[in-house]
C-alpha cells in the first residue's frame, strides 16, 4: 500500500520541479544585486570647443575639481579642448580603474521583481525589474550623461536559466554593472 502512494507522490514532485518557479528565479537573480551604477571618467578626452561633448567634459572637470580626488587639466589647440584626469593617491577606494579611465559610483540598482517568465527549449527566459537607488555625490555627473534618469526609476533586465543536473541555474543576465562589494 505504501509503494502505491509513494510513486504518485514522487512523480508529482518531479513534475512540479520541472518548471522554474517565480520565487526560485527571484532568489537566483537577487543574489547578483545590488549593483553599482558608475560614472566613467576618461584619462584623456577631446572635444570640439563649444560642443555638447565639450560642455559635458567641462562639467565633469568642475565636479571632479570640487571633489579633490583628481588632478585635471585642459589644453586648447586648433579649436579642440583636450581634458586630462589623473586620480590622486588619497582618493577613495570606491573609485576603480576602468578601461581607459576610472569608474566612480553614482548610485545603486537593486532587484525589484520578476515580471514575466517564458519557457525556452533549453530552460527559461525571465524579464525582471531593477530600481535606481542610493545616489552618491557623483549622481549629478551621471545625470549629465543620462538626463532622463531619476532615483526610483525602474529599468527592465533579462535573465536566462537552464536546468542542469536536476536544478535550475542562472546562466546569464543583461546587467552591465558590477555587484556592490
Amino acid at each position: 500500500m505504501r509503494t502505491t502512494l509513494f510513486l504518485p507522490a514522487l512523480l508529482l514532485t518531479l513534475a512540479c520541479s520541472a518548471k522554474l518557479d517565480r520565487s526560485k528565479a527571484e532568489d537566483l537573480i537577487r543574489a547578483n544585486y545590488p549593483v553599482v551604477v558608475p560614472v566613467l571618467v576618461p584619462e584623456k578626452a577631446s572635444a570640439e570647443k563649444g560642443s555638447p561633448a565639450c560642455l559635458r567634459l567641462t562639467t565633469l572637470k568642475e565636479h571632479l575639481d570640487q571633489s579633490g580626488w583628481f588632478e585635471s587639466s585642459v589644453r586648447t589647440e586648433d579649436g579642440q579642448e583636450t581634458f586630462t584626469f589623473r586620480l590622486k593617491p588619497d582618493a577613495p577606494r570606491t573609485i576603480k580603474a576602468a578601461p581607459q579611465g576610472f569608474s566612480l559610483p553614482a548610485a545603486e540598482a537593486v532587484f525589484v521583481r520578476t515580471v514575466k517568465m517564458e519557457p525556452t527549449r533549453e530552460g527559461a527566459r525571465v524579464l525582471y525589474e531593477v530600481r535606481l537607488e542610493k545616489p552618491t555625490a557623483q549622481f549629478p555627473l551621471f545625470l549629465a550623461h543620462h538626463p532622463n534618469a531619476k532615483v526610483g526609476q525602474i529599468h527592465p533586465r533579462h535573465a536566462t536559466f537552464e536546468r542542469r543536473k536536476g536544478t535550475w541555474e542562472l546562466i546569464a543576465t543583461d546587467e552591465v554593472f558590477r555587484k556592490v562589494e
